[in-house]
């Protein structure tokens, strides 16, 4: 048994800690405020600004990876790095997410930081800490549920930070600054997952901000969210959906003038409903734990702006493959994402030069194979995301069917056969669906985020 007095030195030191956690996290929030202009002047780049700009940081990526990366010394031996652009990179091999965690130690560039350490230090994580050398340790299931364990180091996560939030932060200088600006962040809550301190950044000087766990009890987070009156909101798209919902039957009011979805696809309902309920500019992004932020709307055109001054993607045989510009220490190099993309060149309203991708409509993952036949998620989507009686689902695959969780205004039992014959179309014969109503839909633990469509193991 514990006496007082150790548990007063244990409260103490922890508080030791904290502060001294907050004081480096301040200083990084600081660096982020130094780089934003930059970042914010690169939205009036030409194509051909981005395209110099990314094919010269890929040659000094791809040159320090294989000086100091064991894996990639191997993996890029005998290429000419001179006059190397992003076309081609189709001589390197994809990198897959079994790989990058089988060779972690190989990977990492920097030699007091191997899986062991970075394994203790997520282990002994009481907040978002920093390693001695000055970085972040986060581990992720992401969309697949496969646990990964990932290294950010300082400049890549400053980047990150800027890639996140510049198009709102140029378009609020474009309008004037917002009064007693607040921001709530909808994520994880707790560590060790990325989007927490990630998100929780100020755009404004003098915004406050209060972060909020997304997987707590949904009155707590309507509650909470009520109290702070948010007039920037940012968070799990299911989850800003769900209050945007409330919104609209009269269980919430906030007005906020910008919204923020990201970690999860954005589904048409949800953003039919964030619409709806605010008529406020609505910023969906695209990222990862491993490459960070891949892609950001801008509020005025369809799709999301690839950051291609900063991550080249590449879409080959269906697979996604992304390659990340600005983290030297875990370098991610013709990644397979998983997710399914697809390019647009059609420019867009609001002028950037970016290429553009349609919004992110879910993992290759998210489908079932019931032997040949495969199921896409959209099956399911179609029926579940367009019933005004659902409020949140979950689809977990069944040897010869699906059983669907809904958290519902009313009973949906009537939505069985709907389902099945979806299925049907696609090849699985006698389908059986079963519809259970609950109070509330288990979300990751670590990460907060929920995995709406659950393959049998």
């Amino acid at each position: 048994m514990r006496c007082p007095r150790d548990t007063l030195g244990s409260e103490i030191g922890a508080a030791m800690e904290r502060a001294a956690y907050e004081r480096l996290r301040a200083a990084h929030l600081s660096a982020v405020q130094g780089a934003l202009d930059d970042h914010v002047g690169r939205l009036d780049w030409s194509a051909d600004q981005l395209h110099r700009h990314r094919d010269q940081a890929l040659r000094s990526l791809l040159g320090y990876a294989r000086e100091r990366s064991p894996f990639y010394a191997d993996r890029l031996r005998g290429l000419d790095l001179d006059a190397l652009t992003a076309t081609d990179l189709a001589s390197v091999p994809i990198l897959t997410k079994a790989e990058a965690q089988a060779d972690w130690d190989a990977i990492v560039t920097v030699p007091d930081l191997n899986r062991v350490t970075a394994e203790r230090v997520l282990n002994e994580q009481t907040w978002f800490s920093y390693t001695s050398g000055d970085r972040q340790v986060f581990s992720s299931g992401g969309s697949s549920g496969v646990r990964g364990v990932y290294v950010w180091d300082w400049q890549f996560f400053v980047t990150t930070a800027c890639l996140a939030w510049r198009i709102q932060a140029r378009d609020e200088r474009r309008q004037g600054p917002v009064p007693n600006a607040r921001l709530a962040v909808l994520s994880a809550g707790l560590p060790p997952h990325a989007s927490t301190p990630l998100f929780n950044v100020p755009t404004a000087v003098g915004m406050q901000t209060v972060v909020i766990e997304a997987g707590a009890p949904f009155d707590e987070v309507l509650a909470t969210v009520e109290r702070h009156a948010p007039t920037h909101l940012v968070g799990y798209a299911s989850v800003i959906g769900r209050l945007a919902r409330a919104a609209l039957a009269g269980d919430l009011h906030i007005r906020p003038v910008r919204v923020s979805t990201n970690s999860e696809p954005l589904l048409p309902a949800d953003r039919e409903a964030i619409v709806n309920a605010w008529h406020a500019p609505l910023y969906n992004l695209w990222g990862s734990t491993e490459i960070g932020v891949q892609a950001v709307g801008c509020a005025q055109g369809s799709g999301l702006h690839v950051c291609e001054d900063e991550v080249i993607l590449e879409s080959v045989d269906g697979r996604t493959l992304a390659t990340c510009l600005s983290n030297r220490t875990f370098p991610f190099i013709r990644y397979d994402l998983g997710d399914e993309i697809t390019m647009t060149s059609e420019p867009c309203a609001c002028g950037l030069a970016y290429t553009r991708v349609a919004d992110i409509s879910g993992r290759r993952d998210d489908d079932f194979m019931y032997g040949p036949h495969m199921v896409p998620a959209s099956a399911f989507r179609h029926v579940l995301g367009t019933d005004p009686r659902i409020v949140e689902y979950q689809v977990v695959q069944t040897e010869n069917g699906a059983d669907i969780l809904v958290v519902a205004q009313a009973g949906v039992d009537d939505l069985s056969p709907a389902l099945a014959k979806a299925m049907q179309r696609f090849g699985v014969a006698s389908p059986i669906v079963r519809i259970r109503a609950v109070e509330k839909l288990v979300r990751n633990e670590g990460s907060g985020k929920l995995r709406r469509f659950v393959p049998m193991a």
